[in-house]
């Protein structure tokens, strides 16, 4: 039990760093034929059925032949260091549309699916449609993406193809960055363990406020397990909204999570390449992407698949961790557009 009083280092698998890893091959797995006929059989009875890619469940894509792998690849996720690179997805070997439905339905074998934007969009693309605009979704533009997590538990990634330059992923350990705050600044954890209020930065349904009215904490503690839920932009934003600059100490906090986070013996980088996927524990894990530049064909620009997963429960959280996720993601709802046109940004 993590308390203010009794805060001990993570001693798991999940207090990873770099070094850990002597190749990519230390946390990757490449895909095989047997993989791939399952796929195909899976797809077509999903084809047959007259199902979409959103329509399928976990039951509907059975892939009861590669069904141990996939158990040990989510229990890797879940339970040990906290994310899988699946290689050699082989995109000539699959349409567009199958792609999507393959990469959802072995989704629905690690988590349900949410949706991802007011879009209501479930199966999401990230492509830049917004340039540098920083009032576009951050996933649509082609801008850095400083180290931070989503509304969701597990996260899936398939690339499709990726940017002529830049687009660099990093990966870093919660559960690291935490043990090195402990270690060196112990008084700066007491407010990422108290929280902070987010701006909903125009995905609030009707009649929600535009800032939570309760504090989501960067670092939890439920049931012996520490998670993490952390977006700075999102902290700065409400309390411009609030008219209610950030105390001293808690800037000096959030500093300090992100400087260690970034530090190269803390963050995990590597190219996620065309026919490469990876699954990633978003409740002990945060991720960046440095910027990138698409070469402006048609066809040629950056382009991901990605999943929300919800675990349901799986995973212990605390009760405000619950309000900020909610249940099915980011609603869809009339109106509404991943560009925000208000005015605390």
């Amino acid at each position: 039990m993590i308390t203010v009083e009794n805060r001990q280092p993570i001693r798991a698998r999940s207090a990873w760093r770099p070094a850990d890893f002597a190749t990519a091959d230390a946390y990757s797995f490449t895909l095989t034929g047997r993989h791939f006929a399952a796929f195909d059989r899976a797809l077509a009875l999903n084809r047959d059925a007259g199902r979409g890619a959103e329509d399928v469940t976990a039951r509907d894509f059975a892939l009861d032949g590669i069904a141990g792998d996939i158990a040990a690849w989510r229990d890797e996720v879940l339970h040990g260091r906290g994310f899988i690179v699946l290689r050699e997805f082989p995109r000539d070997r699959y349409s567009p549309d199958d792609l999507g439905m393959l990469f959802f339905g072995l989704g629905t074998h690690f988590g349900r699916a949410v949706s991802q934007s007011s879009m209501g969009d479930r199966l999401g693309h990230v492509i830049d449609v917004g340039g540098k605009d920083r009032r576009e979704r951050a996933y649509r533009t082609s801008r850095e993406l400083t180290l931070h997590t989503d509304r969701c538990d597990v996260v899936g990634m398939l690339c499709l193809q990726k940017a002529v330059s830049g687009g660099l992923s990093g990966y870093a350990s919660a559960h690291t960055i935490y043990n090195e705050i402990l270690a060196t600044r112990p008084e700066l954890l007491d407010p990422l363990f108290s929280g902070f209020r987010y701006h909903r930065r125009g995905e609030e349904l009707p009649g929600e406020p535009v800032v939570t009215p309760y504090k989501v904490p960067v670092l939890s503690e439920s049931a012996g397990e520490l998670s993490t839920v952390f977006l700075r932009a999102y902290i700065e934003m409400a309390a411009k909204e609030l008219g209610v600059p950030l105390a001293e100490r808690e800037v000096a906090a959030l500093d300090s999570f992100e400087e260690v986070g970034r530090r190269d013996d803390v963050t995990l980088r590597f190219m996620l390449e065309p026919g490469h996927a990876i699954f990633f524990n978003n409740c002990t894990l945060l991720h960046n992407r440095t910027s990138f530049e698409d070469d402006g064909c048609e066809g040629h620009q950056r382009h991901l698949l990605r999943l929300w997963l919800m675990l349901d429960g799986l995973r212990p959280l605390t009760a405000d961790i619950h309000s900020y996720k909610g249940t099915r993601g980011i609603l869809g709802h009339e109106g509404s557009s991943t560009y925000y046109r208000g005015h605390a940004i």
